[in-house]
């Protein structure tokens, strides 16, 4: 691969999940702007859908693909637009989102992955502004409010706080929908 793809480091910590969860489903790498996240997962082998409303970003993301030689689905989707949910059912085997913010969507994103599906989120909170954007408070998560979208789950990871390099005020968490048996780590 003559083309680096640079991750988030929350999904190059937990990568092995996605690789080990890829038997269930494919990746949705969910408002993926560029897709470096999924076509980092697709590098690895992992079957991966990238969706975003923009066709320039997911035109940079096929670019980005072809360039490193691995493939990905593009979808191009305004996950905001329907009052339905937007994703399949039971569907996926993990799912990635970084910095993006549309509560309504939650449970739409619960609902998508499979049975022992993994998920990674990272998003800002309340506490970014005093960093940069963003400044609304539609896209900012509430002091406790991304852990409480997923109890009953298995949380292998959980933070919220602030970052350096760039300095940002974050939650993240890596999860596993609970299957038949009881939750278990990796």
């Amino acid at each position: 691969m003559g083309y680096n793809l640079h991750p988030d480091a929350l999904l190059l910590r937990h990568r092995s999940l996605f690789t080990k969860a890829s038997h269930l489903g494919p990746v949705l790498d969910l408002a993926c702007g560029d897709g470096h996240n999924g076509l980092f997962l697709a590098a690895q082998g992992v079957p991966v859908i990238l969706c975003d409303v923009s066709p320039k970003l997911l035109e940079q993301a096929k670019t980005r693909a072809q360039k490193a030689g691995v493939k990905a689905q593009i979808w191009e989707v305004d996950l905001e637009a329907s009052t339905s949910n937007p994703l399949q059912e039971s569907f996926y085997g993990g799912i990635v989102v970084f910095r993006y913010l549309h509560r309504p969507l939650i449970p739409c994103i619960k609902k998508a992955l499979k049975r022992q599906g993994v998920l990674a989120y990272e998003t800002f909170t309340t506490d970014q502004p005093q960093f940069g954007k963003p400044h609304n408070p539609h896209f900012l998560l509430k002091p406790g409010e991304m852990s409480t979208w997923f109890e009953g789950w298995c949380i292998i990871h959980y933070f919220e706080g602030i970052m350096e390099d760039p300095k940002r005020a974050v939650a993240q968490i890596v999860c596993r929908k609970p299957g038949k048996k009881r939750c278990s780590t990796p």
